[in-house]
């Protein structure tokens, strides 16, 4: 064994041992829907976890021990930072103190629906001023296959380290579904791919000690990266399967849910899933959009991917239009109308409204001289376009005032049968009144 292996050879061990008897320091930079989770499940396990944020709000609002997150349970976050297991700060220099890090930072699409990578750069360079031997790189953000070993990598390497024998690099994609009550960060299977071997190893190590979950081990970053991808693409597609029978079925006089819960009787071949009023969150509308870029790369053009991408964002469009015929039943322009939508999240139970369809439903609405309303539990207000929304009380007055209810976001805390009863008008994009009392206007998408 040369020198070299044999040194690396020694920090494998060495990191391992520290995960065994819990005493590596564990990094996590960015601190949104996926790193607070995380940290806050590292330090659960008996870790000391430093988190890392460019937001100033973030970091007094986690040392205070104060939750943001819905997926975090209050009680939870306060007691590990009471404990001191957990605290945050926006001071890269603390990279000197940890032994893992794992970066979970935005990776949005620009306004040419190409990955924004710049997130992902700018905190691999603020590791990099401060990578040290034996210590542990991971990638959390979702991304294109090959930007670990192709961007990440030689960013890391200007530190003078190299990868695999004098530090670790690997990805291991974040599989977040917010407001899920089975699945969560702890016990959601996690990939690793390592660029290295060695590489693979310590990461896998990290996270068996943290997670009650399998670690399934992958032979490249890029599988892993390209999985996560595939995960979110095959979604996707079967959204806008669903909403393309929708619309359809729409045409045709039936009523699509009940055929898709007609076909899921199927024990075999079929999964079923639903349409609605368009795709939101931080996955399924942006991540295949990586792969169609990156295929371009290799002469290919993922038409299918892209044609989803047609239907789904279509959808918007698609419930204004359903809308408008259906004030028209009374009468009624769309124009000066009052439209009440319920929901703006764009997923049931939570407070999470990034590119929610919903948002573009009020933009086309209100472009058609609509008067728009909402209400929502869960996004009580938000600014768009330089205005203020907020949302208004679910009562008898405002639901009578209101020329048509659309139900946009089924919340659990929403009073269907209140909603049936009371309202004149109600366009349904969730199917949410299915056992519920029908107002005298009904239609479901």
């Amino acid at each position: 064994m040369t020198q070299a292996a044999a040194f690396a050879t020694s920090l494998v061990e060495q990191f391992i041992q520290k995960i065994e008897q819990k005493t590596a320091v564990i990094g996590v930079v960015g601190l949104g829907y996926v790193g607070l989770p995380l940290a806050v499940e590292k330090a659960k396990a008996g870790f000391n976890v430093i988190g890392f944020d460019v937001q100033a709000s973030k970091v007094e609002m986690v040392n205070q021990g104060i939750n943001y997150i819905g997926d975090v349970v209050d009680d939870d976050l306060r007691e590990i930072v009471e404990r001191k297991k957990l605290r945050a700060t926006s001071d890269y220099s603390f990279i000197n103190e940890v032994d893992a890090v794992a970066i979970c930072v935005p990776t949005p699409l620009d306004t040419y629906q190409q990955p924004d990578t710049s997130y992902v750069e700018s905190s691999a360079r603020e590791v990099a001023k401060y990578l040290h031997p034996g210590m542990l790189v991971v990638l959390e953000s979702t991304t294109y296959p090959g930007t670990t070993e192709e961007l990440l990598k030689p960013i890391l390497e200007e530190s003078g380290l190299v990868c695999g024998k004098e530090f670790f690099l690997a990805y291991s994609p974040e599989r977040v579904d917010p407001g899920n009550k089975q699945f969560n960060t702890k016990n959601t299977p996690k990939v690793v791919g390592g660029v290295t071997p060695d590489c693979t190893k310590v990461a896998a190590s990290m996270y068996r000690a943290v997670l009650d979950s399998d670690v399934h081990e992958v032979s490249s970053p890029a599988v892993a990266e390209l999985e996560k991808i595939y995960e979110n693409t095959f979604r996707h597609i079967n959204i806008a399967l669903a909403n393309e029978m929708a619309i359809l079925c729409n045409k045709m006089g039936i009523n699509v849910w009940e055929m898709i819960d007609a076909a899921k009787t199927k024990p075999y071949g079929f999964m079923a899933f639903y349409p609605g009023p368009g795709l939101g969150g931080h996955c399924i509308p942006i991540d295949p959009f990586y792969l169609t870029w990156k295929a371009r790369e290799y002469n290919y053009h993922t038409r299918l991917i892209e044609l989803a991408g047609e239907i789904n964002r279509s959808m918007p469009e698609f419930v204004t239009e359903r809308a408008a015929n259906l004030l028209n039943q009374d009468g009624k322009p769309l124009k000066g109308s009052t439209i009440h939508l319920l929901g703006v999240a764009y997923k049931k139970d939570i407070d999470d409204i990034r590119e929610s369809p919903v948002l573009h439903i009020i933009d086309i609405l209100e472009e058609r001289g609509a008067h728009v309303v909402y209400s929502d539990p869960h996004v009580l207000s938000f600014k768009r376009h330089g205005k203020e929304y907020e949302s208004v009380d679910l009562t008898e007055e405002t639901l009578k005032k209101a020329d048509l209810v659309v139900i946009t976001t089924d919340h659990t805390a929403f009073d269907y049968d209140f909603i049936g009863r009371t309202a004149y008008a109600v366009l349904d994009t969730r199917n949410a009144l299915k056992n519920a009392v029908k107002p005298k206007r009904y239609e479901i998408l």
